[in-house]
């Protein structure tokens, strides 16, 4: 029988309340900085918008889809401590992903994927969905779903929760 420690890792906090309220106020005002960010680093005024317009009509869509994406990727590493044995991980591994990732080798290989698929979303989500109706030509809009999702890549998943108890 496993006695498993009652403090939760780092990321899994960041959806659940109260600190889920910090974590949506912080995801909004990152994305806000990268998204006009964006519109100054690519000329997007060039294409006949302005920022007023292009923030508008894309913010609540990219904050949203990114927090979307992030619980996607959280959800990778929730399953691997949830199913350790099933999926044939030690405690050691699952421990690490949840509490010192950087303890142990595999666990910074499961983390480094989760937020590939996070920020793969991220991407996609940005690309296919929330940029279309202000960006049309496709490599303009490619360049600026990827600076958004390397920027906003969840890269909390990597601190240590030990660094907090």
């Amino acid at each position: 029988m496993k006695i498993y420690n009652v403090i939760f890792p780092i990321w899994f906090l960041l959806f659940f309340p109260p600190v889920i309220f910090i974590t949506l106020f912080g995801n909004y005002v990152i994305d806000s900085i990268v998204l006009i960010a964006c519109f100054y680093l690519f000329n997007i005024s060039n294409l006949q918008i302005n920022l007023k317009t292009f923030y508008k009509k894309s913010i609540l869509k990219v904050w949203l889809y990114g927090f979307l994406a992030d619980i996607l990727g959280a959800l990778i590493l929730f399953l691997c401590t949830m199913l350790e044995e099933k999926i044939g991980l030690s405690y050691e591994i699952t421990s690490a992903i949840s509490y010192d990732p950087f303890s142990h080798p595999l666990a910074v290989v499961i983390i480094l994927i989760s937020m590939l698929v996070a920020s793969y979303f991220i991407f996609l989500f940005n690309y296919k969905i929330t940029l279309v109706p202000v960006i049309a030509e496709a490599r303009l809009r490619f360049k600026v779903a990827l600076t958004i999702a390397i920027i906003t890549t969840p890269w909390t998943f990597l601190l240590p929760t030990k660094w907090f108890y």
